[in-house]
């Protein structure tokens, strides 16, 4: 229940960032800067979740794991208290709630520009 409430209460924010960023930075105050302005946001939200998602999913593990290796290996002064199998992987670090979150404003802030285009156009 608190997931689903703190989810508003962003989505709440986010709308009234869009509507601050509408009024101070538009250079005329028409309907189609303001679904302008809910695109710039909502999407910006929505790359982020999709590369978290990504990392999430243990794509970057790979590599990351084989850079550590090669540095340690190439390294000339090594440290052998470092523990680099043990650092924390790309895909651990990852918050699922966070994504969750991210997505969910993305989303919601995306389907309020489809509903306002969607008013502009008619």
């Amino acid at each position: 229940m608190l997931k689903r409430k703190s989810n508003w209460v962003f989505l709440t924010i986010n709308i009234i960032v869009c509507l601050l960023f509408f009024l101070l930075f538009a250079p005329n105050h028409q309907f189609m800067h303001l679904i302008n302005v809910f695109f710039y946001i909502g999407y910006s939200y929505l790359m982020i979740s999709i590369l978290l998602f990504i990392i999430s999913k243990r794509f970057f593990d790979g590599i990351t794991y084989s850079f550590r290796r090669v540095i340690n290996k190439v390294s000339k002064n090594r440290d052998y208290l470092d523990e680099w199998e043990e650092e924390p992987l790309p895909s651990e670090k990852v918050s699922r709630s966070f994504l969750s979150l991210l997505f969910f404003q993305g989303a919601s802030l995306t389907l309020i520009m489809i509903v306002m285009l969607f008013i502009f156009y008619i």
